[in-house]
């Protein structure tokens, strides 16, 4: 990171500095997180998105959500998202109906092997999640957690689209 930010700086000299370097952190910390938590979800048979949206269903008042829903509340991509969403139903972790309202639009809903699922899949993921930021204090976690929030408002905020 250090080597490469003022031949970017040179070699692109309109890109604002500091919000590019924020930026490129923000991208590497989240490239990080995924190869920290790779190999544990490897041995689960999920992927981290997979676990999240199985996660997510499970903590929703009655087991379901939208598709849109579990996208964002997951961080990722509506595509990707319907991807993760094909690969649960194969596996038979939650099912998809019409919505009531409107038949064009689903509800995914987890199911009873769904919900095993993640009761067998917590404890191995549960460690890591403890002691992925074992390097900052509370104090540190808190203030990264506020800022992580601000910037997330910021993003949806901006005037840039």
């Amino acid at each position: 990171m250090e080597r490469t930010t003022e031949p970017l700086a040179k070699a692109l000299p309109e890109l604002p500095k500091q919000q590019t370097i924020l930026v490129r952190l923000v991208r590497i910390a989240a490239y990080g997180l995924g190869d920290y938590f790779g190999g544990v979800f490897d041995e689960l048979g999920l992927t981290e998105h997979s676990y999240h949206a199985l996660c997510v269903l499970v903590a929703s008042d009655k087991g379901r959500a939208s598709p849109s829903e579990l996208s964002e509340l997951v961080g990722t991509s509506r595509p990707n998202m319907s991807k993760v969403i094909v690969t649960l139903e194969k596996a038979g972790y939650i099912s998809r109906k019409a919505g009531k309202l409107d038949g064009r639009r689903s509800v995914v809903e987890i199911t009873k092997l769904g919900e095993q699922v993640v009761s067998k899949a917590t404890p191995s993921v549960a460690g890591p999640v403890a002691s992925a930021f074992s390097g900052l204090d509370d104090k540190e976690q808190a203030e990264l957690d506020r800022l992580l929030r601000k910037a997330i408002v910021s993003f949806d905020e901006a005037k840039f689209r």
